[in-house]
């Protein structure tokens, strides 16, 4: 089977439960497992009246290769009849935006929503965070803190945002580009989530900060 576009890179990141593709033209998209599971192509999917609801905390476990033109995706909650060609993958990284405001317009249409009632990461997630560095403990002021996190703040992205909020010194020791995160001992990327009991640590990358 040919397609249209060829991958140079896949992988998959565990923690972020991203899915991320690079292409020969140049483009790169992450896929969010949950918009993976709930845009899959299948006969039950296609069939069904309504949306497929209540995967926020969905997780794609595994990648099985269809000869050299497809992925079989197999996910935690039992689905794997969703095979994605290398253009079904292209598409939904190229359409991603559109792709989900519709999505949620269909969910709030027939009163559906993307967590389930009885979801265990509701509520409060208390992390442990670790600063290292002379420089940086200088501003933290103490190496190891216990922080709980609304459910609002459920990644790297917006645990760096919520830290400078604590004043000057706090936005410039923590700056996107100004430290490298670790989650349980892993290097983190912005959009690593953030779960209870996660143990995240800063090191400055700069020792001008």
């Amino acid at each position: 089977m040919s397609s249209k576009h060829t991958p140079t890179e896949i992988k998959l990141h565990q923690k972020s439960q991203l899915l991320e593709i690079s292409f020969a033209d140049g483009e790169n998209f992450k896929l969010p497992s949950e918009y993976l599971r709930t845009h899959a192509k299948s006969a039950e999917i296609e069939a069904a009246d309504k949306p497929v609801a209540g995967k926020a905390a969905v997780k794609l476990e595994k990648l099985d290769p269809q000869g050299n033109y497809a992925l079989r995706l197999y996910f935690d909650d039992g689905y794997d009849s969703g095979i994605f060609s290398w253009d079904t993958f292209y598409e939904l990284g190229r359409d991603y935006e559109t792709n989900w405001a519709q999505y949620q317009i269909q969910l709030e249409k027939y009163g559906l929503k993307r967590e389930l009632s009885n979801k265990d990461s509701e509520g409060i997630a208390t992390i442990r965070l670790m600063y290292f560095m002379t420089n940086m403990l200088k501003v933290t002021r103490k190496e190891t803190e216990e922080l709980a996190l609304p459910e609002s703040i459920r990644d790297v992205e917006k645990l760096l945002k919520l830290l400078r909020m604590r004043g000057e010194d706090w936005q410039r020791m923590f700056a996107d580009d100004a430290v490298q995160v670790t989650v349980n001992k892993q290097f983190a990327e912005l959009f690593t989530k953030l779960e209870n009991a996660d143990e995240v640590a800063f090191v400055p990358v700069s020792k001008d900060i």
